[in-house]
């Protein structure tokens, strides 16, 4: 009997430390979700701002575009919508 209970001790003891260690465990973990969320966050705003810029570069592109001269001597802007239909 006496055998049981020390045997009933030692389980105990071994449930104690794997809670302790499964608590510290858990506390990494979310110390590291906590960075991770954070690091998304400046990603993610980052590629918002990245998103921003492109679109200016965008607009500005298609602007000098528009004010570029057609090869053949045509500006874009002013040919008519029903010739370039035509054309393709």
């Amino acid at each position: 009997m006496i055998s049981e209970f020390i045997e009933l001790s030692e389980k105990i003891d071994r449930l104690a430390e794997l809670t302790l260690s499964l608590r510290a465990e858990n506390t990494q973990l979310r110390q590291w979700n906590a960075q991770v969320r954070q690091s998304n966050a400046q990603l993610f705003a980052e590629k918002e701002a990245c998103m921003v810029r492109l679109n200016e570069v965008q607009r500005r592109v298609e602007g000098l575009l528009a004010q570029m001269p057609d090869p053949n001597g045509v500006t874009v802007a002013s040919v008519p919508a029903a010739q370039t239909e035509e054309a393709q």
